[in-house]
């Protein structure tokens, strides 16, 4: 019997020289003993886990086209495994699965609902219209009796339409269609050109949804716009807009001081760019209202979010902000301070300031 050693009793054992004990063993007791150890014992080389126990000697190199044909003459010679029920063509072994058949209702057999009334309520529910029995219907919270347009009307109190009846199934309300928007006319180097002789006349400007704008036409439009003092409002949403043609935006911003509304939304801008551009909004501060969301990157990350809830706190002038924030601490900080800007506008515009 082998006998383990814990704890307190391996003390009397910690001074013993291993190598002097080793030398000792005679060599089956050597074998014994690397047959008993743990494979797992990461305190072992590899060679030593799992050490070769095959004391029979090789009877030749291996042919491989001599032991695929002796497998293959094996299987042959094999007999089949005996089987419960022998093979048949044609016929089905085991149990065939079959639908279950409900039982039809017969047309009497239909379910009566009593309902026990008085007087008053039975003389009022016949002489009731389809309208008023509508009405009902959406009071007792019949739903699958109505469709959507029967319900909030009975809900808002207005009048049911006239020839409505109860729905079996629930629909919906197909909804209006209407037109698509038209196209957007505007003519890029005419105003082009009237942005960069500072038009009076062009107090907006509106290029949304224009494709196939030039990274030239988009650096003449923000280098006029910086000595331009007449356009309020610019938007350039869905324009396909990146990060290379927004670094003269970023240094418009820093010198314009009339822009009040600047839209780059559904473009192509990432994280780090939203920053320079709020970021270029804070020497003038005359931007209020800045719109960016939307953009191909859709994640922002915490870091970036962090860094725009910095920049917005240092604005005192942004009312309005179109950006989606992920991270809650910086989302609430944003309008926090959107909302302290709107309150001191309305003190100053009602002279409490």
């Amino acid at each position: 019997m082998t006998t383990k050693l814990y704890g307190k009793d391996l003390k009397d054992y910690e001074d013993v020289d291993i190598d002097e004990l080793l030398d000792k063993l005679t060599a089956e007791e050597l074998e014994q003993l690397s047959s008993e150890v743990d494979p797992d014992d990461s305190l072992l080389p590899p060679s030593e886990r799992c050490r070769e126990q095959t004391n029979k000697s090789p009877t030749g190199p291996l042919d491989r086209k001599h032991l695929l044909e002796y497998l293959e003459t094996s299987a042959k010679e094999q007999e089949d495994w005996p089987e419960c029920k022998p093979y048949q063509p044609g016929v089905k072994r085991g149990k065939v699965w079959k639908p279950k058949v409900e039982p039809k209702l017969k047309e009497d057999d239909d379910i009566k609902i009593e309902l026990d009334l008085d007087d008053d309520y039975e003389k009022a529910l016949s002489t009731a219209t389809e309208s008023e029995l509508v009405d009902l219907a959406a009071v007792l919270g019949l739903h699958s009796m109505l469709n959507q347009d029967q319900y909030h009307a009975s809900i808002l109190n207005q009048k049911q339409v006239t020839g409505e009846k109860f729905e079996t199934v629930v629909r919906s309300t197909k909804p209006k269609v209407l037109p698509f928007e038209p196209d957007n006319n505007t003519d890029v180097d005419k105003t082009l050109e009237q942005v960069t002789k500072n038009d009076p006349h062009l107090n907006s400007l509106n290029w949304n949804n224009i494709k196939n704008i030039s990274k030239e036409k988009f650096k003449r439009l923000f280098d006029g716009l910086q000595n331009n003092t007449y356009l309020e409002t610019l938007s350039l949403a869905n324009t396909d807009l990146n990060d290379l043609n927004c670094e003269d935006l970023v240094e418009c911003l820093k010198i314009n001081k009339t822009l009040t509304s600047l839209n780059v939304e559904s473009n192509y801008l990432t994280g780090i760019m939203i920053c320079n551009l709020i970021a270029a909004l804070l020497p003038n501060q005359t931007v209020l209202e800045f719109r960016a969301s939307n953009q191909a990157v859709q994640v922002l990350g915490n870091k970036v979010e962090m860094e725009i809830a910095k920049l917005i706190e240092q604005n005192d002038s942004l009312l309005r902000l179109g950006l989606s924030l992920a991270v809650p601490d910086a989302r609430i900080r944003v309008t926090r301070h959107i909302s302290k800007n709107n309150d001191n506008l309305r003190l100053k515009r009602i002279g409490c300031e």
